[in-house]
């Protein structure tokens, strides 16, 4: 049963409530096309007001398909149109751009296993109403969430191919060693696409932005993972302590929010690769209208990939809650497939 994430709300605001003075209300506007800059809302310090329930769900592929080259944006429709109906040459990303404005939701029709260890669970989400018409996507003519003239990630180092490979012998052997051996989005630790980078999910692709003096906080639907963003200056923590999602501070550029985000424990992933403790996310978040957010991110990591990488994407605003993903309170496959491999070993 989904319900209202209102426990996590109340521990977020909880926290910031603590550093910071009481939080900016949630602006909740009509959209507005085409809005001028006096049109975005700002909180009492003058920055842009960021808050609110948004939807980064899109239909635009994280790499390019390959028949468009170095093609960053579709001129129009029937350019977009001509160019989903062309061949593709080689793997050219999950699915065709697109954009449009409907009720709240997400979709995909398979969720994979983000850490290599082959499973999938299929099924159909438009029964729960996660996709089709009641998702929201802000309408974008990119061609790729990668931008530049490659439009996809950049091939992986060496080392980081040898990791990939070491993790799969690993996991062919250990996988159903016990709940340390299985992948961290089954074990309700973190979802790989809540970032840094922030990127769209299968279903549930909805994030809150919370802001104070000081602080700006992102909170995840997807297990319910966030991310609080000194903006005051505070140096990053000491070089030895890793964390799952890194170390995240946060400046303002103009109107525009840079957050930089180092520390990472080197145990997760980003695009399906295993990182290092070397990453470093830069991230930019830029009001275009009182309703939409332009998200820019840039990921370096010299020991992952070959070269540094880039994409963007936009987030709309949607008139609607957070809702509880209980995860661990209804993860009965876990227990189900390490009792199954200790009654196989049994046997």
């Amino acid at each position: 049963m989904r319900r209202p994430v209102l426990a996590s709300l109340i521990t977020l605001v909880a926290v910031l409530a603590l550093v910071s003075a009481p939080l900016a209300a949630q602006t909740k506007a009509a959209a507005k096309p085409a809005a001028k800059t006096s049109a975005i809302p700002r909180t009492p310090d003058g920055h842009p007001d960021f808050q609110g329930v948004y939807s980064n769900a899109t239909n635009v592929p994280v790499a390019r398909p390959a028949n468009l080259g170095a093609k960053e944006f579709y001129t129009d429709e029937a350019d977009r149109t001509a160019s989903r109906q062309a061949p593709a040459a080689g793997r050219g990303g999950a699915a065709p751009a697109g954009g449009g404005r409907a009720g709240r939701g997400g979709g995909a029709a398979a969720a994979a296993d983000p850490e290599g260890n082959g499973l999938a669970v299929h099924y159909s989400t438009e029964q729960f109403g996660l996709s089709g018409p009641s998702v929201v996507r802000a309408p974008s003519m990119r061609t790729s969430i990668i931008s530049g003239p490659e439009g996809r990630v950049p091939a992986l180092t060496p080392e980081a191919q040898k990791r990939a490979q070491d993790k799969q012998a690993y996991n062919r052997e250990h996988q159903w060693d016990g709940p340390e051996s299985r992948p961290l989005a089954e074990r309700c630790i973190t979802w790989g696409h809540v970032g840094p980078p922030m990127m769209p999910v299968g279903y549930n692709s909805e994030l809150q932005i919370v802001q104070g003096p000081g602080y700006v906080s992102v909170v995840q639907e997807m297990i319910h993972d966030f991310r609080v963003i000194p903006t005051d200056n505070k140096p990053h923590l000491p070089s030895a302590i890793g964390q799952w999602m890194g170390d995240a501070r946060g400046h303002w550029e103009g109107d525009t929010l840079v957050v930089e985000t180092t520390n990472f424990s080197g145990r997760t992933q980003v695009q399906g690769a295993w990182i290092t403790d070397k990453l470093k996310v830069t991230e930019k978040f830029s009001m275009i209208d009182a309703e939409t957010v332009l998200y820019q991110f840039s990921v370096d990591d010299p020991g992952t990939w070959m070269k540094t990488f880039s994409g963007e994407l936009t987030m709309t605003k949607i008139d609607a809650p957070l809702f509880e993903y209980a995860c661990n309170e209804g993860n009965y496959g876990m227990a189900n497939n390490l009792s199954g491999a200790r009654a196989t070993e049994k046997k």
